[in-house]
């Protein structure tokens, strides 16, 4: 079997855009942490070894609770998670798993009690794009943990 396409040597220009966009929607969302945990939701629902690997690093680094992170697959049950960083969660697995109903009235209401139209925007962004990293990830078979030295990642001390 000859090796998949590495997207960052095949077309560097749009990486970059994309990573642009990342890093501009980062900044629109409010909590660093709250970001992380949907990175890790959607990552987890699309198999993305890569993403889940980078995700859970960069959250650790960020000062999240390692309990915390294991118990994102299963946030709804969990009492570790505020009804603002659930509603965000259920809009990640609204938007990553889209059905023929699309986002719920009943998960848009719960979005609108914790987040301003701005916020609800910005979400909405933010899981676009890492449904698009996975997507470029998964195809790649990027291997977990591979960047982690570039990123700094292995500061995270989850090896």
């Amino acid at each position: 079997m000859s090796s998949r396409v590495d997207h960052f040597q095949t077309i560097p220009a749009l990486i970059k855009i994309l990573g642009d966009a990342s890093v501009a929607s980062g900044k629109n969302i409010l909590d660093k942490k709250l970001r992380h945990l949907m990175d890790i939701r959607a990552s987890q629902l699309n198999h993305c070894a890569f993403c889940l690997d980078m995700h859970v690093k960069e959250a650790k680094l960020h000062g999240e609770r390692e309990l915390r992170l294991y118990h994102v697959a299963i946030w709804r049950e969990s009492p570790l998670f505020t009804a603002k960083e659930k509603a965000a969660l259920a809009l990640t697995e609204a938007l990553t798993r889209i059905d023929n109903h699309g986002v719920s009235d009943a998960i848009y209401s719960e979005l609108a009690e914790h987040f301003t139209q701005e916020e609800i925007s910005a979400l909405t962004f933010s899981i676009a794009i890492i449904n698009a990293w996975n997507r470029l990830q998964i195809l790649s078979r990027a291997e977990p943990g591979s960047l982690d030295s570039a990123y700094g990642l292995d500061r995270a001390d989850l090896s």
